[in-house]
């Protein structure tokens, strides 16, 4: 279930909005927000397609789990379903 969007590294560009195929997002002036998190499917299409590598999805799909955004960054979790199928910037070759 999608469970934080890291506004530090989010630009707004709403590809995740366009990438959900439950809605789950809603588009602001800012940063998109986790409007509908009980619709999440756990697909990570939005992590998978954000490009900041911005957006952490946690494996569980039937209910929201306490994140701690400082611990994802300093785990390198954030993004890592991104990096993982080889589409970050950061990828490393396997």
């Amino acid at each position: 279930m999608i469970e934080v969007i890291d506004k530090e590294r989010c630009t707004g560009c709403n590809i995740c909005v366009h990438a959900c195929p439950t809605n789950v997002f809603d588009t602001t002036a800012d940063v998109p927000v986790i409007a509908r998190q009980a619709d999440c499917q756990t697909c990570y299409m939005c992590e998978a397609w954000c490009p900041e590598d911005a957006m952490y999805v946690a494996p569980n799909a039937d209910r929201a789990v306490a994140v701690d955004l400082a611990a994802l960054k300093a785990g390198n979790v954030i993004g890592s379903y991104r990096r993982a199928i080889g589409w970050s910037r950061n990828a490393s070759p396997v």
